[in-house]
């Protein structure tokens, strides 16, 4: 999907917090989310991306800080008078009622003429494609389904803004990943500004066009799914955003269009400079796809280093490699699978060569 980052702040907060007792759960959290959007708030469990949504939701009262919609002041308003839904983990379908009057609950409880109902509910029916089983009871219907009537009764009331609490949560893996898209081009179908909240990164990446990295309370890194991942801001993110090799090291040489770090491998040459100053402390990053492994020694004037095979795992799209490097640090490798019937020459307790390019690696300093 494209990772646009619109100029239009509709959604913003201002140094939002949220203290209970002595914890402050969020910290000074300032955002602007633009009409349309679709953003996570992504992080491990207490890091405050929870209790940040029950607050724009109205479910929390901040300890300070502002929320604006549209340029309104919508903090001291209580939920059900401002123009957002939130469709929560559990979904919260009534067992008793049908797909049908589920979807139309909150359109009735508003008052709406019962033409406007019907026409709102066969709409949202259409939108979900889920007319055939308006007659069923929630019981009926797989997870799958159960969420999608979940989300079409959060848009029947046409909300400006929809709140996501970990949307797939409740379902196994391979109907998450088919469901992530149906949920991205239903949001992106009616046009709704949308702030999800998940724990699980793949999630995020694939249904956000930006994200928020939470740690702690506080937002530490907000940027498209590829900045996140190719430029974390620290080794926090880097970590946390898919898996990672971290080589901790010192700065050894710094030019305008290279710069080289003296680690426990070796030493790590980057094809740009980093303006720091000479033996300061910093990390090298490397994601585990951007490292090559053979045998024989490729022809490389850079970052060729040697270990010893520890551990190989096959996950049919891709192989991973454990080597243990000379300093007896372990390096994550992987390898794309991109024919069959095509064995690796590499097994365990091989002694190896690994390598990656100039670009690959990242320098953090936080």
């Amino acid at each position: 999907m494209a990772n646009k980052v619109p100029a239009e702040g509709f959604l913003v907060t201002e140094k939002l917090a949220k203290r209970f007792d002595e914890t402050l759960a969020v910290d000074d959290v300032s955002l602007s989310i633009g009409r349309g959007e679709i953003f996570a708030l992504l992080g491990s469990s207490g890091c405050g991306k929870s209790t940040l949504l029950r607050m724009l939701a109205g479910f929390e009262k901040p300890s300070s800080g502002r929320i604006l919609l549209g340029g309104q002041d919508v903090g001291q308003f209580p939920p059900y008078e401002r123009p957002m839904n939130m469709m929560f983990q559990s979904y919260a379908l009534f067992p008793h009622l049908d797909v049908w009057e589920n979807i139309a609950f909150g359109l009735k409880r508003e008052g709406l003429p019962t033409a406007q109902v019907k026409q709102r509910v066969g709409e949202m029916l259409d939108l979900v494609q889920l007319g055939q089983f308006a007659k069923r009871k929630p019981h009926q219907l797989s997870g799958g389904q159960q969420q999608r009537v979940a989300l079409a009764r959060s848009l029947a009331k046409r909300p400006s803004l929809l709140l996501l609490d970990e949307p797939l949560g409740a379902l196994d893996k391979k109907l998450r990943e088919q469901t992530q898209f149906e949920l991205v081009n239903i949001i992106e179908k009616v046009k709704v500004t949308c702030v999800m909240v998940t724990h699980d990164q793949e999630e995020a990446m694939t249904m956000a066009n930006r994200i928020a990295v939470m740690s702690k309370g506080r937002v530490v890194q907000v940027g498209s799914p590829e900045e996140v991942y190719e430029h974390p801001a620290n080794r926090f993110v880097a970590d946390f955003i898919g898996n990672v090799n971290l080589f901790e090291g010192r700065l050894s040489v710094d030019e305008t269009d290279h710069c080289v770090a003296t680690t426990g491998i070796g030493e790590v040459y980057v094809g740009h400079g980093v303006s720091g100053k000479a033996n300061m402390q910093l990390a090298i990053a490397v994601r585990p796809e951007k490292i090559e492994i053979r045998k024989r020694r490729p022809d490389a004037n850079h970052n060729v280093f040697t270990g010893k095979v520890k551990e190989i795992a096959y996950f049919g799209s891709y192989n991973t490699y454990i080597v243990i490097a000379t300093d007896g640090s372990q390096v994550r490798i992987t390898e794309a699978n991109t024919a069959r019937h095509v064995h690796s020459e590499i097994t365990w307790g091989d002694d190896v060569h690994f390598w990656w390019s100039d670009d690959a690696a990242i320098v953090l300093r936080d």
